[in-house]
């Protein structure tokens, strides 16, 4: 078990050197419930000291480094990611659970973003302002200084990827404080960038609890700007605590997104995305879509079709390469199952299947209900694990009414072949994320990423990311 770890998953990275904590908390693996490995758990001075560091390195060599030079470490990142890709992966299939082919599109996709950060470090550009005779206005984007990432648990690589490699290139200095459940890739990671030749202190690693580490992270009055994928409630009360600072918060929450199947769709391109969508990696994903909602002329076509694909899914072991992994821990089990409780009033249009799984993962069958009221709870609530909802609409409009009656607004997909009913629902939709005839466009590291209401503030992804990764200087000189 886990013959690619080559680094010793106890420790933490603070100022280019690894410290052992005082206390360990227990890893466990969601695939068999074992023990996985021992982490470090950081406190609240191992935060003040990785920030004490990353506030050395932004004013010392890290700092100094030009825009360019500063792509070339995370081009070179990126390279080395994509060299131990297989490792990389065997580490977070085991970690998280997730199947070993989705646990290698996150390798690459870390790579991918490193590399096009790597491009963009230089490319960020100010612009110069007309104003008055005898005046010269430009702008400038600078780094804030120290940023904090809480990242969860469910996509450690991806998100480190997009949060820490958009920090970097801006030329910030990072704190990165990884989920508990899940952390073994973010210290890989950081042991690659050391190879790569970061400079000590850019990257700091403080694995540890949300209630020490994570809060010491976010209230930090050194620490410049804060980055948060998590739940709303745990989002809340990040965006709380670096409020008493006055510190901008990235914000990327849950998500209740629908897919929205109008009679003319082409229901054989369409399928895969709208099972897809919900299953990968367990259901454990912000933008999942949970929600599909189904015009009345197609309704039991498309709901054939799916429940036909849900037979056909597999449970099972993160190494066996299943459909479908474990969720995370058995926490999340008990409250998918609670959630799957709340269905009892429901039908059952089909659920997956268990293979050679052992009895203490944190499995759950993929489940998939049907005709389902717009105001259910399975309707409107964050799962957060392998469950669909099938909602029957009869109009454009109706369509409309349902999808953004909900709490959040992150992603919503559109399945018609109606060129004009695609743009007037692309503008009617409240979601950050609007895709059409498609769902998730490979990931798209390139395009801006976040959502409105619960779902959060602010953007990920794309040069989207570096704005927010930047604050901006205005320069007016009077020349006469």
């Amino acid at each position: 078990m886990l013959d690619a770890l080559w680094f010793n998953p106890n420790e933490m990275l603070i100022g280019g050197t690894w410290k052992t904590a005082v206390s360990n908390l227990p890893l466990f693996n969601p695939s068999d419930g074992s023990l996985l490995a021992e982490i470090a758990n950081g406190s609240a001075i191992n935060i003040d000291e990785a920030v004490t560091a990353a506030q050395v390195a932004r004013n010392g060599k890290w700092g100094q480094l030009s825009a360019t030079e500063r792509g070339r470490i995370l081009t070179k990142i990126g390279q080395k990611v994509l060299e131990r890709v297989d490792d990389l992966a065997e580490i977070e299939a085991y970690d998280v659970g997730k199947p070993l082919a989705q646990a290698r599109a996150d390798a690459v996709a870390l790579a991918r973003y490193m590399e096009f950060y790597g491009g963009a470090a230089d490319k960020l550009m100010g612009e110069t302002i007309p104003y008055l005779n005898g005046y010269t206005v430009y702008t400038l984007r600078e780094p804030h200084g120290v940023t904090g990432h809480i990242i969860p648990w469910n996509y450690p690589m991806q998100i480190i990827g997009r949060s820490v490699g958009a920090a970097l290139a801006m030329g910030n200095a990072c704190v990165l404080k990884p989920a508990e459940e899940a952390c073994l890739t973010a210290l890989a990671f950081a042991r690659i960038c050391g190879e790569a030749g970061l400079p000590d202190g850019a990257l700091n690693v403080v694995p540890g609890s949300g209630i020490e580490a994570g809060a010491a992270l976010a209230g930090n009055p050194n620490v410049q700007h804060i980055s948060f994928t998590g739940s709303v409630h745990t989002g809340a009360l990040v965006q709380r605590a670096a409020g008493v600072n006055v510190v901008p918060v990235t914000l990327e929450l849950g998500g209740k997104s629908p897919q929205l199947v109008f009679n003319d769709a082409n229901l054989t391109a369409a399928l895969p995305f709208l099972v897809n969508a919900g299953i990968q990696n367990a259901g454990q994903t912000c933008s999942a879509s949970s929600r599909i909602l189904i015009q009345r002329g197609i309704y039991n076509s498309v709901r054939d079709r799916m429940a036909e694909a849900y037979c056909n899914l597999t449970v099972g072991p993160a190494m066996a390469d299943m459909h479908i992994g474990p969720l995370i821990s058995e926490r999340q089990k008990a409250l998918v199952l609670e959630f799957l409780a709340k269905g009892s009033d429901l039908t059952i249009a089909a659920q997956g299947k268990l293979h050679d799984a052992p009895n203490n993962g944190a499995y759950v069958l993929p489940t998939l209900f049907e005709n389902v009221t717009a105001d259910h709870p399975l309707a409107q609530d964050e799962i957060f694990g392998p469950v669909q909802v099938l909602i029957p609409f009869e109009t454009e409009e109706e369509a409309v009414a349902i999808a953004n009656n909900t709490d959040y607004g992150l992603v919503a997909g559109i399945w018609t072949a109606d060129g004009a009913r695609q743009m007037r629902l692309a503008k009617s939709l409240r979601a950050g994320q609007i895709f059409i005839n498609n769902y998730g466009a490979g990931g798209g590291v390139e395009l801006p990423f976040g959502g409105i209401g619960k779902s959060g503030h602010g953007r990920e992804k794309g040069f989207e990311a570096l704005y927010g990764f930047s604050t901006l200087k205005t320069i007016a000189a009077h020349h006469g």
